[in-house]
């Protein structure tokens, strides 16, 4: 019988880290964002069939793929005191995940700020507030994924600062490009771009929509509304039956 395989782990979700500290076990978790991430985006373009949402999927791996091409131009090795112990793969400048997550958190906060609105509760500070906790809460999770980067050896802080910054660039400049000059001039080249995107015959098909150039919450509140009416009829149209 020939000698067995060599076996490899699989880094995409393979995480070492202390296993006697709580907090590295958090730091473990949370590094796994960007895996989870993706899984959510296809469940949110599928079921939505939001273009925004699909536009910024798209540069999701779009920065993935041009982090691949940075790793193999730059060739810089991972923390070399911890590289051989935990046995890491592929190169570590800049970080993919701190740059997946840099992306992901400039994109979405800029979507927030410039076109999405929530709901309002009748008080414009509580409103302000509420806003302003999303973007904290979003900033955090972004900064808590990179500093775990460093925190569980995988990168430097170098290669983590790069990671971010380059990330949150690309997402700056993708969602102005893509989603807020189409909004702003759709006269332009970005609008009419956007425009023949959303009258194509396989988009109709596919019947993706553009529910932000529409409503401020992207539809929701109308969904809700309609949802709620119809329940109710159901609901009347159920008691009377029994009374009869």
């Amino acid at each position: 019988m020939a000698g067995a395989a060599e076996r490899v782990s699989l880094d995409l979700t393979h995480v070492v880290y202390d296993g006697s500290s709580h907090t590295s076990l958090v730091l473990a978790l949370l590094t796994l964002s960007p895996i989870l991430l993706m899984p959510a985006y296809a469940a949110l373009a599928v079921q939505t069939r939001e273009l925004t949402i699909i536009n910024m999927w798209a540069g999701q791996f779009f920065s993935e793929g041009l982090n691949i091409v940075l790793k193999r131009i730059f060739k810089e090795d991972r923390p070399p005191e911890v590289d051989s112990k935990l046995h890491l793969n592929g190169y570590g400048f800049p970080s993919s995940h701190s740059q997946y997550m840099g992306y992901f958190g400039a994109f979405l906060i800029c979507h927030l700020y410039f076109r999405h609105r929530f709901a309002s509760t009748g008080n414009a500070v509580l409103d302000q507030s509420f806003r302003l906790v999303v973007y904290v809460v979003i900033a955090s999770w972004v900064a808590l994924v990179a500093y775990s980067r460093f925190n569980l050896l995988y990168h430097t802080p170098n290669q983590v600062a790069w990671g971010l910054a380059i990330g949150a660039l690309l997402g700056i400049i993708h969602y102005i490009v893509t989603e807020l000059l189409p909004y702003r001039r759709p006269l332009s080249v970005f609008g009419r771009t956007r425009m023949a995107i959303l009258t194509h015959p396989l988009i109709n098909w596919a019947q993706i929509r553009d529910g932000w150039a529409i409503w401020p919450d992207g539809g929701r509140e109308i969904e809700w509304k309609r949802w709620k009416g119809m329940h109710e009829q159901r609901q009347a149209s159920f008691y009377q039956k029994r009374t009869n």
